[in-house]
């Protein structure tokens, strides 16, 4: 066993010397000198695994080799292992193979969430507040999330022998169901919130992101939409392509959309916008937050940067550097940070992460002081208006999200409302998506909170004393209810109407509207100019 790990760790640093020479598919050749610190890495290693007090594995000292290596990069280079790089393969599909349930941890047990509609688990009547108890005859109660999703997926076609318990029956319930090909839509939420403003939220970037929010965007215009509101609050990034293909859906024709820059020639390339121009050109308005990263970034501070809409909500998390994986031997693979992401006015994305802690638990605090005392470089958009570096992307309008009373977290983090509403559809299931939780449904909430020995009645009578606590409470509960009836996009419905941030961003629009005109005005004004040249200040600093 010691000549193959001899021959593994020896690999490894002959990966990690050619590492900084990676140019696409080109290699630098190894030196003399590389060689000879290649001979004193496999010594080191033989040497440790030799004289070490305690018992270690070649693998153990190769593994802690390979984290060594990647910590002294950055913090997105990764060393992907073979269950790891298939999960990442798997999330930039567009499309899996599956039940089509939504699934997460509720009270410790694997509870369905949602079924989606014409899936294989809705048409076979599974329901939300489902627990899985068994999968293939394994318990599930010792399963994380991310396998028990693993042993639910598998090739269209075949089937999987799944036991549901459900609130009222006495017994398990088992169901086999035949797993079909199942839509991985990047948009989560996509409906008008009134006669004339659509409201979009985009959660990620996977192969088929742009062509969906084609569709949806020409569904919502078919709607009445006349304005929109791009909700990237949670959206984390994804592919750099349909990032590049999602911003061509809103920047004008040949606008520059992101520039890459890096240690290589190669690596400096200006993405642009084609030549057949958007399709949506009316007032926009993109809400971000400290969720906001990568792709995500690259398409808000392009809609900033050209003024063809406003940015709301609070500064993204920075996340601008570029990621090339290579596939590497045994299935695993590795993520390279090969250039960084600057938006159309210069501004860096990514964000100082010298302190490793400091990146990683950083609230992103809000940015008015590091504004009011000069210390933010300053950028300018096509018409003029400042913008701001320092990583991520600061929002024209700061608008910071509601805190949670403890009380309501609290309920939230027992999945009260939840549990309560899938009894409730139960018992008697809702048929009018206009319900609303009569006064005396209250009253029955807090007796099941008592029956469920949920929380202490001194400090139910304390939580409801308080007017905003009971308004939210009858808020989740409404929404719960209409989310275990009909679905998720039911439940956000209802929540999205006392979302502060959301609010905020809707009293925007018209400022939005205004810009998009002044921007209309000033190409008409210079005929000659191109997406990319109103005439705006020359950059005030580049990093």
């Amino acid at each position: 066993m010691r000549r193959p790990w001899r021959i593994a760790a020896a690999a490894l640093f002959l990966a990690a010397v050619l590492l900084s020479g990676l140019l696409g598919d080109r290699v630098l050749a190894v030196t003399d000198r590389a060689k000879e610190t290649l001979r004193q890495f496999t010594e080191l290693v033989e040497t440790a695994h030799e004289g070490y007090g305690d018992e270690i594995s070649y693998r153990d000292l190769v593994n802690a080799s390979i984290e060594g290596m990647i910590r002294t990069l950055d913090p997105h280079t990764a060393f992907l292992t073979e269950l790891d790089y298939q999960s990442m393969r798997d999330k930039q599909e567009s499309s899996f193979s599956g039940l089509g349930i939504l699934v997460g941890l509720r009270d410790g047990a694997l509870t369905v969430i949602t079924p989606l509609e014409g899936t294989p688990a809705s048409r076979m009547g599974i329901r939300a507040g489902d627990v899985i108890s068994t999968i293939e005859g394994e318990p599930t109660e010792t399963m994380g999330v991310d396998e028990a999703v693993r042993r639910l997926k598998g090739p269209r076609g075949t089937s999987v022998t799944i036991e549901i318990a459900r609130r009222g029956m006495p017994d398990l319930l088992e169901v086999e169901i035949v797993r079909d090909e199942i839509p991985q839509n990047s948009v989560r939420y996509a409906y008008m919130l009134d006669d004339k403003v659509g409201y979009l939220s985009l959660t990620d970037f996977n192969r088929g992101t742009a062509r969906e929010m084609e569709k949806v965007i020409d569904r919502l215009r078919s709607q009445g939409m006349e304005r929109l509101l791009l909700d990237l609050r949670s959206n984390g990034g994804g592919l750099l392509d349909q990032a590049i293909a999602v911003a061509n859906l809103f920047v004008p024709a040949g606008g520059k959309i992101v520039e890459t820059r890096g240690r290589t020639r190669e690596s400096f390339q200006d993405f642009h916008a084609s030549d057949a121009g958007p399709i949506y050109h009316d007032p926009i308005v993109v809400l971000v937050g400290g969720g906001t990263a990568s792709a995500a970034e690259i398409l808000s501070g392009a809609i900033q940067d050209h003024d063809i809409g406003l940015v709301v909500g609070t500064p993204t998390w920075g996340k601008g550097l570029v990621q090339t994986v290579y596939s590497l031997s045994y299935g695993n693979g590795l993520s390279v940070t090969t250039a960084k992401y600057y938006t159309p006015s210069g501004r860096l994305i990514q964000r100082d992460y010298s302190s490793w802690y400091d990146y990683q638990y950083d609230d992103r605090a809000p940015v008015e002081p590091a504004l009011e005392e000069g210390e933010a470089e300053t950028f300018y958009t096509d018409l003029g208006r400042k913008v701001y570096g320092g990583g991520g992307i600061t929002p024209d309008v700061v608008a910071e999200p509601d805190d949670l009373a403890p009380f309501v977290q609290y309920l939230l983090a027992r999945s009260a409302f939840f549990n309560f509403a899938v009894e409730l559809n139960n018992r008697e299931a809702v048929s009018d998506r206009s319900w609303s939780p009569q006064p005396d449904l209250l009253d029955e909430f807090q007796g099941w909170l008592l029956a469920q020995e949920l929380i202490a009645e001194k400090d139910l009578a304390e939580g409801l004393a308080i007017a905003e606590n009971r308004d939210m409470v009858l808020r989740y509960l409404r929404a719960e209810v209409l989310g275990a009836a009909f679905g998720l996009e039911a439940r956000h419905r209802v929540l999205v109407q006392g979302d502060s941030q959301v609010v905020a961003a809707l009293t925007q629009l018209d400022e939005a509207e205004a810009l998009l005109a002044e921007r209309r005005r000033v190409l008409e004004s210079r005929p000659d100019q191109n997406a990319d040249g109103l005439g705006s200040p020359t950059v005030g600093s580049l990093n």
